[in-house]
């Protein structure tokens, strides 16, 4: 897949998990290229899933996913992802430097660059303080790291990579809500002119979309 603009349509797609009730039947949905589209609903009507099925993690029982109107499924699972930038409720951290973890999937980054992307997700200030900076190692999985600036290593992960779409899965669960706001202020600046999908049950996340979803669980015939 090349250079995408972010137009993204799921059309007719059915999922379920094994031995488990259907999440997906038909489901249709268009998100045009550049959209924030924030999707809301109950645990288990199958939000992360939506996020799940885009970058290819799971794939559906039936129906067609296409960016741009590449057919997902068939072309280079890694060319998918190259277009995609994740910040997940529970973030991945390695036990490096928080530099490595930054640059994680970008390892030829410059630091110039790390440091921007940390400046941008303002991230930037709390690493500055660390007595290491960017070289200070945050143990397995970050435990040496608040939620919140976990959330922002990620946020500065995803902004290095410069992706077209972008998928926030309740990435401001760890925040308090002046920590949010601000958050959340500064992603509306950064993600102007991406595709964006916010996963949330917060009604301040709900302020940076052009359109919200609301998905309910499907109901089974008994």
């Amino acid at each position: 897949m090349p250079a995408v603009a972010g137009s993204i349509d799921f059309k007719g797609i059915s999922f379920s998990y094994p031995d488990r009730a259907p999440l997906l039947q038909n489901f249709n949905l268009e998100i045009p290229a550049g959209e924030t589209l924030a999707i809301v609903g109950e645990n288990g009507a199958g939000k992360s899933t939506l996020a799940h099925l885009l970058l290819r993690f799971i794939a559906p029982q039936t129906g067609l996913i296409s960016i741009d109107g590449f057919d997902i499924s068939r072309v280079n699972l890694v060319s998918v992802r190259d277009q995609i930038g994740l910040v997940a409720q529970h973030t991945l951290l390695v036990n490096g430097s928080i530099s490595d973890n930054i640059a994680y999937g970008e390892v030829t980054a410059a630091h110039s660059a790390i440091e921007q992307a940390a400046r941008s997700a303002r991230a930037h200030d709390f690493i500055a303080a660390l007595p290491q900076g960017y070289s200070t190692i945050v143990g397995d999985q970050g435990l040496k790291l608040s939620g919140g600036q976990r959330q922002r290593i990620a946020l500065a992960r995803a902004l290095l990579k410069d992706p077209p779409i972008m998928i926030l899965d309740e990435a401001t669960s760890m925040f308090d809500p002046s920590g949010e706001g601000e958050f959340l202020a500064q992603c509306a600046a950064m993600f102007k002119d991406k595709t964006v999908i916010l996963i949330t049950h917060r009604p301040a996340s709900l302020a940076l979309a052009d359109r919200i979803l609301r998905l309910e669980p499907v109901k089974t015939k008994l």
